[in-house]
Parts: structure tokens; C-alpha cells; sequence
């Protein structure tokens, strides 16, 4: 990656680091679990060459950005502030802000709370939807055997145990088990509905495939960076994201309703498990409502969970497309 540099500024009272490539209109790329900056290694240099300035920080708790302590420090309130004071530590009025997985989500709060900072969206993965009337946790599903992954994953410590005893083998294995290829890799049809659910004694990674061979969108050589970067930092500061989930709809109550205004762009897989979970695949056909400068509606044939890593090359043409046209 010639011309990429990586750099650590402050913001929002923590230190985080970013990879940067390119000059020209800022776009912000944020990553999601159990991911890093390295997730956007491939529009990095694409957005530049376009004559973009691609900027992909660790977000907070993950790689060689801080990680603080306290559960409760890992709201969506928390990262939008990061977002905004990581302009100011780079010297921008405004940016498009993009997101895959968790950073979906955050980037369209963003856009809903900061339309004077932020001149587009371009979410992967999660399309956006109206705050609900109850509790999330409360109508995420579960069974006397099993319970959904987002449940799973709330009592400290638990999902922390599990993945940290083999980090590379989580790595590897979460990121085949819920791609586009997982059917291939395994030799079977899996059951994508039973993706999100986790049996309660067996654990996360029982549902996981760990293929001889890899995708071909994913060398040896990344799972090796990712599983480097977990071993030294663990999961817990990841893993804190999903523990604030009840707390950001307590705080996004004074913004029930309200619309995103910005143009905007949605990039999905069509084997993303993330569209099989409860009430998420009927958002998009809906979404214009909420989002009324809606560009683009994408949905890639074949691909799951890790859009811009699976489709590299489909994920940089739209992005381009779509920042060209703002």
C-alpha cells in the first residue's frame, strides 16, 4: 500500500490510531467486530487513487486505539464524539462517513445527529431503521437451549474466555463461517437462520466451520494480522459495543423518529446472516421512508457478512460512484 501511513491523534479524551491514504475529500471508514482498520485495506488505496483522502481509524477498544475500562464508556454517543474530534484532529469541517457491521449503525447516527459535520453515509451491511418502542434486548430470541449471539455476548468475561483460548482459530473461523463461501467451505447448505443463535453450554464457536483452505478473498497472511492484533489486545473492548446495545436506545429516545437527511448509500451482501436476523431484511425496502436521499440500494450476488473484503473490487466502484456524485 504505497502512501499509506498510520498515525495516532487525540480525540474525544482517547488516543486513537488511524491508517490514511490519499488527498482530497475526507471519507471515514469505520470497522466493526472483531475487525480493524485492516477491514478496509482494500478501499484505502482505491479511494485514493480516485482522489480521495481514505482515513480507517481502530475504533475505540480495538487495535492500538485505547481502550477504557468501563463498560458503559462504549455508546454509539461515545463513538460519534470520536468521529467528530477525530475531524478536528485532522483538520476537517466535514467527511462522508462509512461503516460496515457496528460501524453501520454508527455512521447513520452520525449523519441523524451531526448533519453539519458529515455530507453523506454509506452504510455496509446494516440497513437503517427506526428506533423500536421496546427494550432490544428484551425481544431478541432465545430457547431453553440456545440464545441469540447479541445475548451471548453481554455477561463480561464469558465470550471473552471463549475466543481468547485460541485467537487465531476465532479469527479464522468467524470469518469463514459467515461469508458467502461457508456453504463451499463446508460441502453442505448451512443453516443461516441458526447463525445468530448460540447453544448456551457449547458456546459461540460451536456453530463455526475452521476450513482447510480459504475463500479466496482472504489470505493466511490477514487472518494472521487480525489474530495478532486480538491476542494482544483480546476482545473485551469489541465485545463492549454489544453491552451498550440496551443503553444507546435509552439515549436515543430524544431522537426517536428522526430522519437521516444526508445522501446516502446501502451496500449488502445477499448471504449476509446479519439480513436473516430478526426484522432486518424487511428494513430495506423501507428505508427511503427514514431515508429520503437514498441514492442506492446494492445487494452483491453470492457475497455474506464481510462486504468490502469479499467484494473489494464491486464495494470500491459504488463508493467511488456514489462520492462523485455528492
Amino acid at each position: 500500500m504505497n502512501g499509506l501511513t498510520h498515525r495516532t491523534v487525540e480525540t474525544n479524551g482517547i488516543r486513537m490510531h488511524v491508517a490514511e491514504q490519499g488527498e482530497g475529500p475526507l471519507v471515514l471508514m469505520c470497522h466493526g467486530f472483531p475487525e480493524s482498520w485492516y477491514s478496509w485495506r482494500h478501499q484505502l488505496p482505491a479511494l485514493a487513487e480516485a482522489g480521495f483522502r481514505a482515513v480507517a481509524p481502530d475504533m475505540r477498544g480495538y487495535g492500538q486505539t485505547d481502550q477504557p475500562r468501563e463498560i458503559d464508556q462504549y455508546t454509539l454517543l461515545h463513538s460519534i464524539g470520536d468521529m467528530v474530534g477525530l475531524l478536528d484532529a485532522l483538520g476537517a469541517e466535514g467527511a462522508v462517513i462509512a461503516g460496515h457491521d457496528w460501524g453501520a449503525p454508527l455512521a447513520w447516527a452520525a449523519a441523524v445527529l451531526r448533519p453539519d459535520r458529515f455530507r453523506g453515509v454509506i452504510a455496509l451491511s446494516g440497513p437503517f431503521g427506526p428506533r423500536g418502542s421496546i427494550r432490544p434486548t428484551t425481544v431478541m430470541p432465545q430457547s431453553g437451549d440456545t440464545i441469540f449471539y447479541q445475548l451471548y455476548f453481554q455477561r463480561p468475561g464469558v465470550a471473552e474466555a471463549e475466543f481468547e483460548r485460541n485467537v487465531r482459530l476465532t479469527i479464522r473461523s468467524i470469518l469463514c463461517s459467515i461469508s458467502g463461501d461457508a456453504p463451499r467451505l463446508v460441502g453442505s447448505v448451512v443453516d443461516r437462520n441458526a447463525v445468530g443463535m448460540v447453544h448456551r453450554e457449547a458456546g459461540f464457536l460451536a456453530q463455526m466451520v475452521n476450513p482447510d483452505a480459504l475463500p479466496s478473498w482472504l489470505s493466511e497472511a490477514d487472518v494472521e494480522f487480525y489474530a495478532a492484533e486480538f491476542a494482544r489486545t483480546g476482545f473485551r473492548g469489541g465485545l463492549n459495543w454489544y453491552r451498550n446495545i440496551d443503553r444507546n436506545w435509552e439515549l436515543f429516545g430524544a431522537f426517536a423518529g428522526a430522519k437521516v437527511t444526508l445522501p446516502a448509500l446501502y451496500i449488502a451482501g445477499e448471504r449476509d446472516v446479519v439480513l436473516d436476523f430478526p426484522g432486518v431484511r424487511e428494513r430495506i425496502p423501507n428505508m427511503a421512508q427514514f431515508v429520503p436521499l437514498l441514492c442506492g440500494t446494492i445487494i452483491l450476488p453470492g457475497c455474506g457478512h464481510w462486504t468490502q473484503q469479499e467484494r473489494a473490487p464491486a464495494v470500491n466502484a459504488a463508493m467511488i460512484d456514489f462520492l462523485r456524485g455528492l
